[in-house]
């Protein structure tokens, strides 16, 4: 196709290209999956169970079943498979969000459960089609921007769609929602549809990216074991502490700023977005591994300190509300998406590993999905007497501390072997 060719041939259309399909399939897959979180339920139980909590705790159980079925199918997915495996998923998910809204309260939370099975997996349809280049990086951009953005902005326009149409229960919005953004989901699919292979000069500089075989994932546990789990610690307490902020702003901007509005929702994660755009894009310009890995590190070592810093400075009343929910916020996302489209995709290319960025990211995402269920469990039925913004800061203290030694641990681990694998490198030559 023309298409195909003209963006084969120019590296700046294949960018803006790649970027503008991945953050607009990514951000209405969020359409399907976060508004409804902007509904209070002012009144509803199950048990002594808020319904609230019961709906996020049912729709991120079932996140969390796709995540680790996704350690299996995002890994040994087939290139030609791609395209109807995400439509798919997101109709499954909007026949989820029909069922909630007809069947009636408190039997529909299963229906949220239902929901959230098919969307982790979402993810990493997307990004197999950007990993193993040489501006993997920089495609990555549009995916990073709608993970920051897409939560933010679309609980300001379920807000305002909600105000429009007031007779529609906070049961029935989120399918709206859905409906809503159906249609430019199948046009920016249609758009990573037409997105070409590697070249020659990518599968040289990121090596080629295949389905897995369990051989593989054995020998790369075998060669990582150690470093990838702390890796996937540290990535679910980022999971646990985001999710958290996430699932539950609207409560958290209550209790810190009773005078706040909407837009603030945007403008804190707009900001974070802008950030996350221009650090992560600029890795795309450093072609050595080694030191576009390092770089990473640091950066997960900087969004840890913005955390723990900002918490502490909000804590002791330095800073405002809004300046902590944007600190915590900018730290969460920076160390988040390095590590889910740069840490993993460098560490490939730069010990020539036979995997895909996939099969590390959703190892993470399963365990951190599960740490987000445990979270939401034992806030509710051991934290009650907690607010919402302190059990934020108490967590957010957690993850600083176990974030720096599980970081320090991992790259000690990988620095150790670096210099293992270049001493036996003269003798394998010999």
């Amino acid at each position: 196709m023309r298409l195909k060719e003209a963006l084969a041939r120019s590296n700046t259309f294949f960018i803006i290209w790649a970027v503008v399909a991945s953050f607009g399939t990514y951000f209405c897959m969020y359409a399907f999956r976060k508004p409804f979180n902007a509904g209070l339920y002012h009144g509803l139980e199950l048990g002594e169970v808020s319904y609230k909590a019961v709906l996020i705790i049912s729709q991120v159980a079932g996140y969390t079943l796709s995540k680790f079925a996704g350690i299996k199918v995002i890994s040994e997915l087939k290139h030609n498979a791609r395209i109807r495996l995400v439509i798919g998923l997101i109709l499954l998910a909007e026949l989820a969000l029909l069922f909630f809204g007809l069947v009636p309260y408190p039997y529909n939370f299963i229906f949220l459960f239902m929901n959230g099975l098919p969307l982790g997996m979402v993810y990493g349809v997307v990004f197999s089609f950007l990993e193993g280049r040489r501006f993997t990086e920089m495609l990555a951009m549009g995916l990073n921007i709608s993970v920051v953005v897409a939560s933010g902005i679309l609980k300001t326009t379920y807000i305002e769609v909600h105000a429009i149409f007031p007779g529609i229960t906070e049961f029935w919005m989120p399918f709206l929602m859905g409906l809503l953004f159906l249609p430019p989901f199948l046009m920016f699919v249609w758009m990573l549809a037409m997105i070409p292979k590697p070249t020659a000069e990518d599968v040289a500089l990121r090596t080629e990216r295949v389905p897995m075989t369990g051989g593989d994932k054995r020998q790369v546990m075998r060669q990582f074991g150690f470093p990838i789990a702390c890796l996937v610690i540290f990535y679910a307490t980022l999971v646990v502490v985001r999710d958290f902020r996430d699932n539950f702003t609207i409560e958290i901007w209550n209790e810190i700023d009773s005078h706040w509005g909407s837009s603030v929702l945007t403008t804190t994660e707009m900001i974070t977005g802008i950030v996350v755009l221009v650090i992560i894009g600029a890795l795309a310009f450093v072609r050595d591994n080694l030191t576009g890995f390092r770089l990473a590190y640091l950066i997960l070592f900087g969004g840890v300190i913005l955390i723990g810093v900002g918490t502490l400075l909000f804590e002791k009343s330095v800073i405002s509300g809004f300046y902590w929910m944007l600190l915590v916020g900018l730290g969460l996302f920076l160390a988040y998406t390095v590590l889910q489209t740069v840490v993993f995709e460098r560490m490939i290319a730069l010990y020539r590993v036979k995997a895909n960025a996939g099969y590390f990211v959703y190892i993470c995402e399963s365990i951190g999905y599960m740490g987000s269920v445990g979270l939401l469990l034992y806030k509710e039925f051991f934290m009650k007497d907690l607010s919402w913004s302190r059990v934020l800061m108490q967590f957010s203290y957690l993850q600083f501390v176990l974030g720096l030694l599980l970081l320090a641990a991992s790259n000690i681990y990988f620095d150790k072997y670096r210099s293992s694998d270049k001493s036996r490198a003269p003798l394998a030559a010999a």
